[in-house]
């Protein structure tokens, strides 16, 4: 098969393009005039057949092909600048960014030291954190690794690693429970004020395992629905309802008494920790060293139960 030579040609100056966000300023980070670059792009585009940026006057805009291509440019760019190091004998010198994206509650609560230890692990790792609740998609916002909670996570493209599983707990305020009172049974839950988070397939049923291994499902009705578990959280401890939250999101909330768990005899489905990231043949060292530290250090953090 024959190899085009100039397939990779304008793949450096495109990203750096992307990375700037101007003509302009890439043209000063790579000492290259703008009409260089504007005029290898135009050529770059002309090769793929596609267009690849939306150009005005004021704003600079990947198209749904751009944004596709940008992400493989990056992996292609580090692949490269990686085997270069190895070849020049500064593989131990892991550099690079590294984009992460991790639930709020849990980055705040749990991520937050250990990712001041391994920034001071790896000195040259430039991080961008994205601390977000929602499900973003890895690939089209080139999302290096993932940290996400979830019963189960559906078959992908994308690689999973476990970090840890967390008891989801039901709970509930004292002053909540001295005005409504204490459920015994999940079916009783209908009758209750709920809060619920939004984010989930289904928000208002609620599953239980029961103590003699038979499943239980309760379909509440949510006096609250939010995609903040902070809020969630603050609004339970307020004494607005009864909630189920996984241990993680959790910190002195049950020692201190601020929260009771309720049907202790009732299990609900845990919450694993996944690391996720696109599945590539050959992972950027970064990335590579960022799942090793975090699969090593996680499991040794206490979750609350």
């Amino acid at each position: 098969m024959a190899i085009d030579s100039k397939l990779l040609d304008g793949m450096v100056l495109f990203a750096e393009v992307v990375n700037a966000g101007s003509f302009t300023l890439a043209a000063e980070r790579s000492g290259h005039s703008t009409s260089h670059i504007s005029k290898e792009i135009s050529a770059l585009e002309s090769r793929l057949g596609v267009r690849l940026l939306h150009r005005t006057t004021r704003s600079l805009t990947l198209t749904p092909d751009g944004q596709a291509y940008f992400s493989t440019c990056e992996q292609i760019i580090q692949d490269a600048s990686d085997t270069r190091d190895l070849l020049q004998g500064r593989q131990q010198q892991v550099s690079g960014t590294l984009r992460l994206s991790c639930p709020v509650t849990f980055g705040l609560a749990y991520l937050r030291p250990l990712l001041h230890e391994f920034m001071q692990t790896y000195p040259a790792i430039e991080l961008e954190l994205d601390l977000n609740d929602r499900k973003v998609d890895l690939v089209a916002e080139g999302i290096d690794v993932a940290i996400r909670g979830a019963v189960g996570l559906a078959d992908s493209s994308l690689i999973s690693r476990p970090l840890l599983s967390s008891p989801t707990l039901t709970l509930a305020s004292p002053e909540y429970l001295a005005k409504a009172g204490r459920p015994a049974h999940p079916s009783e839950l209908a009758r209750h004020k709920t809060l619920c988070y939004s984010y989930l397939k289904d928000p208002s049923l609620w599953p239980f395992i029961g103590p003699e291994g038979d499943d239980i499902s309760v379909r509440v009705i949510p006096r609250i629905l939010t995609n903040s578990p902070q809020m969630e959280l603050a609004m339970c401890v307020a004494g607005d309802g009864i909630m189920r939250m996984p241990a993680f999101n959790l910190t002195d909330e049950l020692s201190s008494g601020k929260l009771e768990s309720l049907l202790t005899d009732f299990r609900a489905p845990e919450v694993k920790l996944f690391l996720v990231y696109p599945g590539r043949k050959h992972l950027a060292s970064r990335v590579r060293c960022f799942i090793d530290f975090m699969a090593e250090k996680m499991p040794q953090r206490q979750l609350p139960g």
